[in-house]
């Protein structure tokens, strides 16, 4: 099928069906770029509610239970559905909209000049068929001519009174009228033979060959409309199954909700550890026959047993609120009640436990340089670490002290629950009785930085201190491999074996971390031996776990290979989710 043969004629409708094409085009891009600008405004608003419901931190202490945190992972779910919303708007913008409009352009521009070259064709004909008509009206007019000169001559010829000599005029005339109009009649033939000629190279060649292009034009107009159909459909397609992670996630979230985990963390957090009040006595009148008063056993009834959560003596306290109902004003916690107060003391010992981790893990990162530059003086001196080193030491005593001192305030705690639940074995109907032997970290957040902050334990209701372990050579010494690698013989020697053995021997399984923000490598880093660093490659996008502690390190998780670990500080631009959301 040929427009150059099946629509010969039909050069106007042709020009107009192809505008109408390019217009149509332009259509359909309007219409996939105002839905790249829903899918963008959709995604926007879908942000600005998850920002709006993010827990407030006021509101942190209440995202402890199941139903709070699954609506925080709903919530981050929704972030990332959002996200591709915006992928799906981005990709349509430059895979369709932008090349739609670059070809619409492009169409434009081939259908000016195919059609500038069918109006020149098209003009060759007329001019060709102009001098036709000139031609052909020139011989008519030579023939009318020629005939008159005949009929005129015919009758001088017949007139005898006309002279010899004008006769031959008159036969001169009608000659040369003749011979005019047989030149005409040879020039009309030529003419129209190249009239003819013009016209059959017109419609056979030369006009088929513009409709050829125009038919070109039109097919590559409708074929690219369909890839862009399918271009945006496979748009779509690739965030798929990104979304559907994203509809997991949430359903996982959902079915993470536990109705009786949060009700034992309603107890756990509101449960005072008091014991519920004695029945009243009986109390006789004043009046009545003394032999009855002495023959009954009067015992006085304290009505504060139950209510010293909140009663001290005969005076009421002020109460701030629910979240504030078990806040303490004393650094022993010696004005709350037994549970709560034992489990201010576990979190206090923990928070101990990971400082004293944390200067153990800067003193040995301190003491390894100090021995390499006592081995290695080219590469600085030790007396510049020695001010460091007793800085550090006071300040590990001092931790350590405080440490000894919760720990026996916990055992003391632990002491007065067990004894309060021995007495009163009704109380421990509502709830698992807890068990004695309390490990720091149990129920709370684990340590997290498992290279220098190892998790520590404490006894069983003694009064002595945990030891401490911490990973030497980790990336929060501040050392880089050659340093670590050089002090290792002498760290050796240096450090007293009885010391390292009083250190716990275990330490805490670390569940996964929750990122804290995402950062980008400003220069590639090959990590340090096969210690607790991470290589990564200059402009690789990584999730923020820790931030620096003081270490000049940034703990870091790849997200594709969950691959974790730390990198220099220095080396990244860190943006922290907290930042972002202000």
């Amino acid at each position: 099928m040929s427009w150059g043969v099946e629509l010969w004629d039909q050069y106007d409708n042709l020009a107009a069906h192809t505008h109408k094409g390019i217009e149509f085009l332009d259509k359909y891009g309007n219409f996939v770029k105002e839905r790249c600008a829903i899918e963008l405004e959709y995604a926007g608003k879908l942000r600005r509610l998850v920002k709006n419901y993010q827990p407030k931190r006021k509101e942190e202490d209440e995202y402890q239970y199941t139903a709070c945190k699954a609506f925080k992972q709903l919530l981050q779910e929704l972030g990332d559905f959002a996200g591709q919303r915006e992928v799906v708007a981005e990709n349509l913008q430059s895979n369709v909209v932008r090349e739609l409009h670059l070809l619409a352009k492009e169409l434009r521009e081939e259908r000016k000049q195919h059609l500038n070259e069918g109006a020149k064709q098209m003009g060759v004909l007329n001019t060709s068929i102009g001098s036709l008509e000139r031609a052909r009206r020139a011989y008519e007019r030579a023939a009318r001519e020629s005939e008159r000169a005949l009929e005129t001559f015919q009758k001088a010829d017949a007139d005898l009174n006309l002279s010899r000599a004008e006769l031959e005029k008159q036969k001169a005339n009608m000659k040369l009228r003749s011979q005019a109009c047989e030149d005409a009649k040879q020039e009309y033939l030529e003419q129209l033979r190249k009239t003819n000629e013009a016209q059959r190279q017109h419609y056979e060649q030369r006009l088929p060959h513009v409709f050829k292009q125009l038919q070109d034009l039109d097919e590559k107009r409708i074929k690219n409309i369909k890839n862009f159909m399918l271009s945006s459909v496979d748009v779509e397609r690739k965030v798929f199954p990104i979304i559907i992670q994203c509809f997991d996630g949430m359903e996982l979230a959902a079915n993470s909700i536990n109705e009786k985990e949060d009700t034992k963390l309603v107890i756990d957090r509101y449960k005072s550890g008091f014991v519920p009040p004695e029945d009243f006595q009986f109390e006789l009148a004043s009046g009545a026959d003394t032999t009855d008063s002495a023959s009954t056993h009067h015992q006085p009834h304290n009505h504060l047993t139950a209510s010293r959560g909140t009663v001290s003596g005969n005076k009421l306290k002020k109460r701030g609120g629910l979240l504030s109902i078990f806040s303490s004003n004393k650094e022993d916690y010696s004005d709350l009640p037994p549970n709560q107060k034992k489990k201010k003391l576990q979190a206090k010992v923990q928070e101990l436990s990971k400082q004293v981790a944390q200067e153990q893990a800067a003193m040995e990162g301190l003491m390894k340089m100090k021995g390499v530059y006592e081995m290695s003086p080219a590469l600085g001196d030790p007396m510049t670490v020695e001010g460091q080193l007793n800085e550090c030491c006071d300040k590990l005593k001092k931790l350590r002290s405080q440490l000894n001192k919760f720990e026996e305030l916990l055992a003391e705690a632990n002491s007065q629950v067990n004894a309060a639940n021995s007495l009163h074995p009704v109380a421990k109907t509502n709830g698992a009785p807890p068990t004695q032997a309390t490990s720091i970290g149990s129920n709370s957040e684990s340590l997290s930085r498992s290279a220098s902050e190892s998790s520590v334990s404490t006894g069983t209701g003694t009064g002595g201190g945990a030891g401490v372990r911490a990973a030497g050579g980790s990336p929060e010494s501040g050392l880089g491999g050659e340093l670590a690698a050089a002090h290792t013989d002498h760290a050796n020697g240096e450090h007293d074996q009885d010391d390292r053995e009083s250190d716990l021997d275990y330490y805490y399984c670390e569940p996964d971390l929750q990122p804290v923000g995402y950062c980008k490598a400003l220069y590639a880093f090959e990590g340090i031996g096969s210690g607790s660093t991470m290589r990564m490659e200059c402009g690789e996008q990584l999730l923020v776990l820790e931030t620096d502690a003081g270490d000049g390190w940034t703990r870091v998780r790849r997200n594709r290979t969950r691959e974790e670990g730390f990198v220099p500080t220095t080396y990244i631009a860190t943006t922290l989710y907290s930042d972002a959301q202000h």
